[in-house]
């Protein structure tokens, strides 16, 4: 079960945390890897390069920037020439920016939703003709449960931006069920990742140890957790689940505080 022998999937932001860890994964359930990696990230990709190789995977970096189209076109292409198809699209990228609502300005606004909302439709809106031709596919994004659950002060462009893929992923399975290709998301709570572990932008290293003893499970979330997620979203075995972001938060939007 949850195999994918044989398949072709990108994966952007795929440099560290939730990326990397379904690269690694889809590689040892058998899938071919593009890691669109962004060229200002400070974490190497060649790590995750590397491990995709070792689980007997095969693996392209692409450097792409969401925020525009032609990277994005350009990411899908090496799919198709060098890896010979697309079959599953995780739109991972995001970032997250800590700014007070009232000295949040259009641009910074605009900035931030035109990669974590924008640029999750713009890789779907790029796959979908190669899916359509080949007959099905996967279409999965990274939402939060800060968002599409909970609001997260300081946060607002970030928290429109996922709770603004919920709509995304609900519309566009609509449209393109009868085309074999299902749309889903998954809404992660507070995993441990160099996004979340950013102080200036996120929690940090001590909100996140503070944070943990909140979770039912007893620990924050760990990129594998999502990874998984992933993996049965883009596997057969999820061919009936379309139209839904599916929490994996460790039991936290169950509590009322």
């Amino acid at each position: 079960m949850f195999r994918l022998d044989g398949r072709v999937a990108v994966i952007t932001g795929a440099a560290s945390g939730i990326g990397a860890a379904t690269a690694r994964l889809f590689a040892e359930a058998g899938a071919r890897v593009v890691l669109g990696w962004y060229p200002g990230d400070p974490h190497d990709v060649t790590p995750v390069a590397e491990a995709v190789t070792a689980a007997g995977g095969t693996a392209v970096a692409v450097e792409v920037d969401v925020s525009r189209a032609a990277d994005v076109e350009r990411l899908v292409r090496v799919a198709l020439d060098e890896l010979g198809g697309l079959d599953v699209v995780v739109a991972n990228a995001g970032i997250a920016r800590r700014v007070p609502s009232a000295e949040l300005s259009d641009d910074d606004f605009r900035r931030l939703l035109d990669v974590d909302l924008i640029g999750v439709f713009r890789c779907f809106r790029e796959a979908i003709p190669h899916m359509r031709a080949a007959g099905g596919g996967r279409l999965l994004a990274t939402s939060s449960i800060a968002g599409a659950h909970y609001g997260w002060p300081d946060h607002v462009h970030y928290t429109s931006a996922k709770a603004g893929i919920v709509g995304l992923v609900r519309t566009l399975a609509l449209d393109l069920a009868r085309d074999g290709i299902t749309v889903n998301a998954v809404a992660p709570g507070v995993v441990v990742t160099p996004q979340s572990s950013d102080p200036v932008n996120s929690l940090g290293p001590a909100a996140l140890e503070a944070f943990a003893g909140a979770v039912p499970v007893g620990r924050n979330g760990r990129p594998e957790d999502i990874a998984a997620a992933f993996l049965y979203l883009a596997s057969d075995e999820a061919a009936f689940l379309t139209g839904q972001t599916l929490i994996v938060d460790g039991g936290v939007s169950l509590q009322l505080v």
